[in-house]
């Protein structure tokens, strides 16, 4: 089985947090691949500067996940992926898609709508985890 350690950001500007919409119409959150010689904290921050044009600092570590999935192109290959996620403060609003990656749109939702709008459960999960500490963050009011 082949490894693949990626980390990624859910990244909170005011109340709202980024996602990122895929050709094929899926939202969701900006992650990718470590490279050699980073740490986590590292390509969580490359891949949202990369993916989305956002500069954003860490505030904190939220989790990880894992999960299998097969390459029908090399030879059905099983492997296993641990996604490493940081909650982060976008030093802005301004947001573009890296389109050659496969991003058609970059947006921030408000915290209110975007668990309904991410395309899957594990980052839904996260993103719930991370609404609640951004609620206490910027003293949002629950009802």
């Amino acid at each position: 089985m082949k490894n693949i350690t990626s980390a990624g950001g859910v990244v909170f500007f005011n109340n709202s947090i980024l996602l990122l919409k895929k050709i094929n119409g899926d939202w969701v959150l900006p992650k990718g691949r470590m490279e050699s010689g980073e740490t986590l904290e590292e390509t969580a921050l490359r891949e949202v500067k990369e993916e989305s044009d956002v500069k954003a600092n860490i505030v904190e570590y939220l989790g990880d996940i894992k999960y299998t999935f097969r390459n029908s192109w090399s030879h059905n290959e099983t492997t296993l992926k641990t996604v490493y996620w940081y909650l982060m403060r976008a030093r802005s609003f301004d947001c573009h898609p890296l389109k050659t990656e496969g991003f058609v749109e970059a947006k921030f939702i408000h915290i209110n709508n975007v668990e309904e709008k991410a395309r899957y459960a594990d980052e839904r999960q996260i993103i719930s985890l991370a609404v609640g500490k951004i609620k206490k963050i910027i003293g949002y009011e629950v009802d």
